[in-house]
């Protein structure tokens, strides 16, 4: 790997810390104090000028850099160490003990805050904590100086550093397995979770008893929605270590994966007796109990975990995304103090203000809702690095490789079972309520938003990451007929997790629209229906929804205005490419008239009518979107025309949206 070329600040950090480890401490406090004028919130330059202060015997000005440090990353473990070596120097060991544990809490590889804990703890007369502290300077003494190095950037979030560091020494010992193990978590921080399923299974191949790295290998087959596979590792560790949070929390994810919420609910029961104050799993039980439709268990769920945490936003935010909770008086004055307070975690602002602006939409209050709105998406996007022209190069390649022509040379290819039924478009288009209707039929599973489509992309792509010349879809002209039969075999044998016995089975992913020339390819004899939604109704019902991950390009008026039109230019190309293969299904349609529309659904899957079909509302199932709750009452027209309370402060998406707003219908 070419190292990138350092920029000028860069250069003069390092040329500072020369002089610290020279022992020129003031020209290297001159040099920092300096640079510091024109990066005045850059981390590294912050903690020369504290090192240096303390060093020069300057402990209170030390201390005060820290607390600027502190207000530009908090979590920055060397932060911590410092303050630690002030407090040392102040002769408060109770508060050097407690920086320094907060700082090898965040970062284990920090031989100094370890040597000083042992010293500090042998000070106070504490023999078994000191034991502690020793025995983690021993294990970091065993290990390779490039592991310690590369964990220790890791740890402090400098994920290119560590990787270009771990990366050459693994070249050297490629049988390392701390090093192994780092790569593999470096590759699920930048979501190569190919990489680091691989990596991870090597480890534990020569360590089968290594339990950290079998936390991360399960933890990497639920980001890959392995979740039969990560069950089986959770309990592998649950063997070992019954009461272990972390295990059961990987455990009832598993199952919430599985769609097993009743399992998962046991879990966390067993979670909240184990930890009674805890408001992380309250939360999680809100969630499961919201996916199974029993909503008053939800709610009781959600306001125990805001109970246990005054601050936390996502319980807030999981209150008004039943979209049917109406906040009382007092929980919207708290969540209007929480999001003020300069004190509330960045996370708990941006739910609070999502959660704000549907409480005040709910109130009949729409310029102080979309305030709020405004507010969280700004928020979002501010820490996003969603690029749309990513999206946009990827239709361009889309339209150049998956012609008409592409699909009649390879006629006959593929799986030819017409299990799946793909709902797919963009989020908030309906999509949840076509799936609600025909998992009411007799033959049809209702399953998840599935990421298997996904998975095959990523492998087809390969380790490249998008850039001027993707493999993918470039990479489907080059397989053979055996190698799509084999995708189309392997996508169903994947999904057979999250099926019984029903012939058919919905897999409902929005974004699954990008890749329909791979799934026409690889499953000829698939369903596939295109939930539409008109461009205004769509785009402000994304705007106003946080959404757990994923669907970066609905922060911002423009992101989402670009998707929408991108997503019209390519279901245009698949109308040609593919004529007849895809229904269109416009969710104003399907309110005007429901029967009909139920009718025209199942004829395009070729299954009889079945009146549960029009009363959908009355399936009992598990729900996994923010449509849940709508689905589970009688279709109603009250949602088609949210946006127009919201028009005078919709005019910059009507504008990037232009002639999207009437060519939807095409």
């Amino acid at each position: 790997m070419q190292a990138l070329a350092k920029s000028p600040t860069e250069l003069e950090v390092g040329r500072l810390r020369q002089l610290q480890q020279g022992g020129r401490h003031a020209e290297a406090l001159a040099g920092a104090l300096a640079l510091k004028a024109s990066v005045p919130q850059n981390r590294d330059v912050l903690l020369l000028a504290a090192t240096s202060q303390r060093c020069l015997g300057q402990v209170d000005a030390a201390m005060q850099t820290l607390d600027e440090l502190e207000q530009v990353a908090p979590r920055f473990s060397r932060l911590h160490q410092e303050r630690g070596m002030g407090f040392v120097a102040r002769r408060d060991a109770p508060n050097a003990i407690r920086s320094l544990l907060i700082a090898v809490n965040i970062n284990p590889a920090l031989p100094a805050s370890w040597n000083m804990l042992a010293g500090l703890y042998r000070m106070t007369g504490d023999a078994q904590n000191e034991a502690l502290a020793e025995a983690h300077v021993e294990t970091l003494k065993v290990l390779a100086p490039e592991v310690v190095a590369a964990t220790s950037h890791f740890s402090d979030g400098d994920v290119g550093l560590a990787e270009q560091i771990i990366r050459p020494y693994l070249r050297r010992h490629g049988d390392d397995p701390e090093g192994m193990r780092l790569l593999a978590r470096i590759g699920i921080e930048l979501d190569v979770l190919n990489d680091a399923e691989a990596l991870l299974e090597g480890v534990l191949a020569r360590l089968p008893t290594y339990h950290a790295a079998r936390y991360d290998y399960a933890q990497t087959l639920i980001r890959r929605q392995k979740h039969a596979e990560a069950r089986a590792e959770a309990q592998t560790l649950l063997a070992q270590d019954p009461a272990n949070p972390d295990y059961l929390t990987l455990a009832a994810t598993a199952e919430v994966g599985l769609g097993q919420n009743a399992r998962a609910l046991a879990i966390y029961e067993r979670m909240l007796q184990l930890q009674p104050s805890s408001w992380d799993v309250p939360l999680w039980m809100g969630h499961a109990y919201k996916t199974i439709g029993q909503i008053p268990e939800a709610i009781a769920a959600y306001r125990a975990a805001a109970a246990a945490r005054p601050d936390f936003g996502d319980a807030y935010w999981s209150l008004a995304n039943l979209k049917t909770y109406r906040f009382t008086d007092e929980e919207l004055a708290r969540m209007r103090a929480g999001e003020a307070a300069p004190s509330t975690a960045l996370t708990d602002r941006l739910h609070l203000c999502f959660a704000l602006g549907k409480a005040l939409e709910d109130r009949g209050e729409p310029e102080a809702s979309w305030a709020f709105y405004s507010r969280g998406n700004a928020l979002k996007r501010a820490e996003s690095r969603y690029a749309p022209e990513i999206i946009e190069d990827n239709t361009a390649r889309q339209k150049q490789v998956c012609t008409r022509a592409f699909f009649a040379d390879r006629a006959g290819w593929g799986d030819p079972r017409p299990d799946p039924i793909f709902v797919l478009g963009l989020p908030r288009s309906g999509s949840t309520l076509i799936e609600q209707i025909l998992a009411s039929h007799s033959q049809v599973e209702g399953t998840l938003e599935l990421s298997n489509v996904q998975r095959i992309v990523l492998d087809l792509q390969g380790p490249e990451p998008e850039g001027s010349q993707p493999r993918y879809p470039h990479a489907l002209g080059q397989l053979s007929p055996d190698a799509v039969r084999a995708l189309g075999a392997r996508y169903l044998e994947e999904t057979r997790a999250y099926r019984t016995d029903r012939p058919f089975f919905i897999d409902k992913m929005p974004n699954n629209f990008r890749h329909i020339g791979l799934i026409a390819l690889m499953l000829p004899n698939a369903r596939i229906i295109d939930a539409r939604r008109d461009p205004m109704s769509c785009c402000f019902s994304n705007l106003k929804q946080l959404y757990a991950q994923g669907q970066e390009f609905t922060y911002s008026v423009d992101d989402i205005a670009r998707y929408y039109r991108t997503y019209l230019e390519l279901m245009r190309h698949w109308d040609e490419a593919l004529p007849g293969r895809i229904l269109r299904v416009q969710h104003e349609d399907v309110v005007d008239d429901l029967e009909g529309s139920v009718r025209r659904i199942l004829d395009h899957c070729a299954l009889p009518f079945e009146p549960g079909c029009v009363d959908f509302h009355k399936t009992r199932r598990a729900v996994r979107t923010p449509s849940a709750e709508q689905v589970r009452q009688p279709i109603f027209r009250d949602g088609l025309d949210q946006w127009t309370r919201y028009e005078p402060w919709l005019d910059d998406l009507k504008a990037a949206l232009g002639d999207a707003l009437v060519r939807y219908r095409d």
